[in-house]
């Protein structure tokens, strides 16, 4: 069974969504459920069919966030050295050709979410980071082409 890396801010939020799905989300699909079956005919009841949608969605992530959170290795930034890009790290890169300044921290494939500066250690731009001091150069392939980032500060989140 493969660990998946996690701070302790990353579990904590996983934790918290599972207990909402089985607290407060189950029960009301299935109450939705009942609801909807008391109109008759399921075949052309599109609450029946919504509702049913909705609980196979929320099995579903019920499914994963159990699986997640039962492989969970969560990572003590206070024991990370900040002199390298890791994960866990929180770094500034300017782009070199722009200059335009960008700060990330690196984080596990649960915890990514690019509009927060979190990316996952699988992203190209992490993985070509991932090794790099304070003044190096990465190069980062994507759809748009190759761009360069200088590593501006590495800082332990």
């Amino acid at each position: 069974m493969e660990k998946v890396p996690i701070r302790r801010e990353g579990l904590e939020r996983l934790q918290d969504e599972l207990k909402q799905l089985k607290s407060v989300e189950r029960p009301a699909i299935i109450r939705a459920i009942a609801e909807a079956r008391e109109h008759g005919d399921l075949s052309e009841n599109a609450e029946y069919h919504a509702a049913r949608d909705r609980q196979s969605f929320i099995e579903g992530r019920v499914a994963e966030l159990e699986d997640v959170i039962s492989r969970a290795e969560v990572i003590d930034s206070s024991k990370i050295d900040g002199g390298t890009v890791t994960f866990g790290t929180t770094i500034k890169v300017a782009d070199e050709d722009t200059d335009e300044e960008s700060t990330y921290t690196i984080v596990g494939p649960y915890e990514a979410d690019i509009s927060q500066g979190l990316i996952s250690t699988s992203s190209p731009i992490a993985r070509a980071l991932i090794g790099k001091r304070v003044g190096d150069s990465a190069e980062v392939t994507t759809p748009r082409g190759t761009k360069g980032y200088e590593i501006l500060t590495i800082t332990v989140s």
